[in-house]
């Protein structure tokens, strides 16, 4: 049933370097237990290709584009994604630390201020 919650593996969409990112919280209130498309999130990196930007065991911040979970729009319809995905931010800031997303991305993230990664996309769902 749940969408992004601690311990939840997912797969980066981005050319920073790193592949997987395993989430340890779910930023917004104090005891936030899940996170869904949109929100912000903490994680480890526990894969990351070399000599990238992102190193494995960084710990970086990530909005989460796509996920597994149906997500009810405020129209009444739902929309889900095959793969639970994110992009890595720079610190602090709503900025993607890479210069390119891969697949699609819930037109959620870009309604929730996070516009340089919705202009990075392929297509907005």
């Amino acid at each position: 049933m749940n969408m992004i919650q601690p311990r939840t593996m997912l797969k980066v969409a981005d050319n920073s370097g790193a592949k997987i990112l395993q989430c340890f919280r779910c930023l917004g209130g104090s005891y936030r237990k899940y996170a869904q498309l949109g929100d912000m999130i903490v994680g480890a990196v526990k894969e990351a290709e070399p000599r990238r930007l992102v190193k494995k065991h960084d710990v970086v911040r990530a909005v989460i584009i796509r996920q597994r979970k149906n997500f009810r729009r405020k129209d009444g319809t739902y929309i889900k994604f095959d793969d639970n995905a994110c992009v890595i931010l720079e610190e602090k800031t709503k900025n993607p630390k890479g210069g390119r997303v891969l697949g699609p991305m819930a037109k959620e993230v870009k309604e929730k201020g996070f516009d340089k990664v919705a202009a990075l996309a392929e297509e907005l769902v």
